[in-house]
């Protein structure tokens, strides 16, 4: 909780954008190829399915990784852990754009781009609790969470000129080299906390990350939550890994399908910014995540059945908005309601939850081959949206942020 003695420091905002910056890098590295699937199939002769496996190796890594990530985070402190992970994404992005040619070992340096993730990912609200007071932690996530957004956006809407411009090789390079600079920017600025706690004294004590384990197991909301980051995982990981191939059956180009996917993320920077900032200013949570979800729903109708451009970017933009926007107030909401577990565990659990829908991505991809559509698999997702709205009804607000002060005038 925030307390008039708590000393907040101005550095926290080069940590924070040190942090953003390597997590652009590492977003642009996992999204690149979605829009280009079908050249990208044609330049390493293989199918789009084996192309949409580029960024589901992403999520595959994950799931192992997910929780020794969160113990190195809790054990080793997040400046470590992150540059562990800022360290292996580097190297293999380099690597990745030195040797291009052949899909196998594309895929392997992706895969070791892949295990640096969840140490950056598993993080955000470590670095909130470390340099941030109560009143600014969610849009402290949120502004991580952007960044995140913000790399999708470069690689959607940048990769598709790049490859006509250069060809794929230096597509992947150009990346590479840039990731070597945000981790090089990261290692140097980053520290490990601020001269004196964000927090009042007792309240940074955090369990164990076992006892932390069992106690958040034992919760009811975090099934509930888990569910719906489950859910929105799916909808965002699917609608960007597939989303060339979603909308070339509506006869749109790879460089308009580019946008298509660019004009969700904006929606998701737009959200990840002002959302958790009004869950801040009000002191809610349960009502953002709630109204999120249910607002995306007729998004995800107009992906699935409008053929018309201008209501594909509207369609696109409102699932961004409000499905991805509400993601740093769930990791934030997670975080609370399951103290005193270690940030980094809980994190890294709703991390999984959300990297689990891979199952979903992967059934999108046999779904098209199988019917040569993706319409049954987006309208299954709205669905599950519904049920998720269902189960986030239930959830109870977040007591340590209705006790937090409230921000000064």
């Amino acid at each position: 909780m925030d307390s008039p003695g708590v000393k907040v420091y101005g550095y926290r905002w080069v940590m924070l954008g040190a942090f953003m910056l390597v997590n652009v890098a590492m977003q642009m590295l996992w999204i690149c190829f979605a829009p280009v699937t079908g050249p990208a199939a044609s330049y390493y002769h293989v199918t789009d399915f084996e192309i949409g496996l580029l960024a589901i190796s992403f999520m595959l890594v994950y799931i192992p990784l997910a929780l020794p990530a969160s113990w190195a985070i809790d054990t080793y402190g997040f400046r470590k852990a992150v540059g562990f992970g800022a360290i292996l994404m580097g190297v293999f992005a380099v690597l990745r754009g030195l040797y291009t040619t052949n899909y196998t070992v594309t895929l392997l340096f992706t895969i070791g781009i892949a295990a640096g993730q969840p140490f950056l990912l598993n993080s955000w609200t470590k670095l909130a609790a470390l340099w941030f007071p109560m009143r600014e932690r969610a849009t402290a996530v949120g502004l991580a969470a952007m960044a995140t957004f913000l790399g999708i956006v470069i690689g959607q809407v940048l990769t598709p000129y790049l490859v006509l411009q250069f060809n794929f090789g230096a597509m992947q390079l150009i990346y590479g080299i840039a990731t070597a600079f945000a981790t090089v920017v990261f290692l140097v600025l980053a520290r490990e906390h601020p001269p004196t706690p964000a927090s009042p004294s007792g309240s940074e004590e955090r369990a164990l990350m076992l006892d932390g384990l069992k106690q958040i197991l034992r919760q009811r909301n975090f099934y509930y939550l888990a569910f719906g980051m489950f859910v929105g995982g799916g909808v965002f990981n699917g609608l960007a890994t597939w989303v060339e191939s979603i909308v070339r059956p509506k006869g749109v180009s790879i460089t308009d399908a580019g946008l298509l996917g660019g004009i969700m993320l904006i929606g998701g920077i737009v959200g990840a910014v002002a959302i958790p900032a009004l869950s801040d200013r009000f002191r809610k949570r349960k009502i953002i995540l709630l109204v999120g979800f249910a607002l995306a729903i007729p998004g995800m109708f107009g992906v699935a059945f409008s053929a018309d451009y201008a209501v594909l970017l509207a369609s696109f933009f409102l699932v961004g908005l409000f499905t991805t926007g509400i993601g740093p107030v769930a990791y934030q909401y997670g975080a609370e309601i399951t103290y005193p577990a270690p940030e980094g565990t809980s994190n890294g659990l709703f991390g999984l939850a959300g990297q689990l829908s891979v199952v979903m991505i992967t059934a999108m991809g046999w779904i098209d081959t199988q019917f040569g559509s993706f319409t049954p698999s987006i309208l299954a997702l709205a669905g599950l949206m519904a049920a998720g709205c269902a189960l986030m009804s239930l959830l109870k607000e977040s007591t340590m942020m209705q006790t937090a002060a409230a921000p000064a005038p």
